[in-house]
């Protein structure tokens, strides 16, 4: 639900930006819009529909492929949080015409740095129950070995 909310701020963001009168002092154009940093949120949506399979079908390459998507949606957040960081810390004059688009803009910003913890941790959680999971089966493939070993003597 994150993912499709990010999704669409990065389609607010670029009709607004898309607006944009090029004025005396240019238009705003921050990195976080140039990367597509909100667009990133289909990665979190992948995440979700693949924990969603392996809840339902568990295999041992589902977790392990559930738990690299997690793990690359947690580098994808901490580099989205420095990228606004970054953003909202220098800002360049803009024209008149486009102020009140630009700070629009830098709200939304905002906004989705107040959402990038809440997707860290559900990543982070996500990957630590995966390991969990893992390790788990791990285990108990260990241990039915012997115990099949015995059950035919």
């Amino acid at each position: 639900m994150i993912g499709v909310f990010h999704v669409f701020m990065w389609y607010f963001l670029l009709v607004l930006y898309m607006g944009q009168i090029k004025g005396v002092f240019g238009t705003y154009e921050p990195i976080t819009y140039k990367t597509g940093c909100t667009l990133w949120g289909t990665f979190f949506i992948i995440a979700g529909a693949f924990i969603i399979r392996v809840t339902k079908h568990p295999t041992r390459s589902g977790i392990i492929c559930t738990l690299i998507i997690n793990v690359f949606c947690i580098m994808t957040t901490i580099i989205a949080i420095i990228l606004t960081i970054i953003e909202l810390s220098n800002f360049k004059s803009v024209s008149y015409r486009n102020y009140g688009q630009a700070k629009l803009g830098r709200e939304v910003s905002r906004i989705l740095l107040f959402f990038y913890p809440l997707e860290f941790s559900i990543a982070l959680a996500y990957s630590i129950c995966s390991c969990c999971n893992l390790f788990q089966r791990h285990e108990d493939d260990a241990t039915s070995l012997p115990q099949e070993a015995e059950s035919t003597f």
